[in-house]
């Protein structure tokens, strides 16, 4: 193999998501019958993000959910705006939305949790948001009737730009008080 960066560009553009150096490594091995280190990978990394680093390039390598993805410079985020404003069709409703935020701050969390919460029933909003694949089923609770058991996906990970749940804002930070009527006791 003549240039193994190339390759691992070319690995991280097709990714739909962000791309592990595990699977980096296991996809050069079986291509090429080479062994790669991970400190070899991490170089090859290094050389590809100072390449995107140039002013006159659009996207950037970004380490998102301990893996690898091509996102597009701060710079540009604006007119990217745009284009998520003109294809906001395929947003998410409302429901889907409470749903979702119930979810990453109480994860892992069941339908039933979720339900107490919002004060509705809540199947359709799930349904929608595995299909998308922003959650997942994580596994079963140990209550009467093993009910699953519902968190945050790694697609919400990448679609956050967050490496880690811990990351969201504070619930105390999302806070609106512009609608407080007289001034705030402690």
């Amino acid at each position: 193999m003549k240039n193994p960066e190339l390759y691992i560009e070319a690995l991280i553009f097709a990714s739909e998501q962000s791309i592990r150096i595990e699977e980096i490594i296991y996809c050069l091995q079986s291509a090429f019958e080479a062994d790669y280190s991970v400190e070899e990978v991490k170089q090859f990394l290094s050389v590809i993000k100072e390449k995107y680093n140039a002013n006159n390039i659009a996207i950037e390598l970004v380490n998102i959910n301990n893996g690898y993805q091509f996102l597009t410079k701060k710079d540009y985020h604006p007119i990217i705006s745009l284009l998520q404003l003109q294809r906001s069709k395929k947003k998410l409703s409302q429901a889907a939305l409470e749903t979702l935020a119930i979810i990453a701050y109480k994860q892992p969390v069941t339908k039933t949790d979720v339900e107490q919460i919002r004060g509705v029933n809540c199947d359709y909003s799930v349904q929608k948001l595995l299909e998308k694949d922003l959650i997942a089923i994580i596994g079963k609770a140990d209550a009467v009737g093993k009910p699953i058991l519902y968190g945050t996906s790694p697609v919400f990970m990448d679609y956050f730009g967050i490496n880690d749940i811990k990351e969201l804002p504070n619930i105390k930070e999302l806070t609106d008080n512009s609608t407080s009527i007289g001034e705030q006791q402690d």
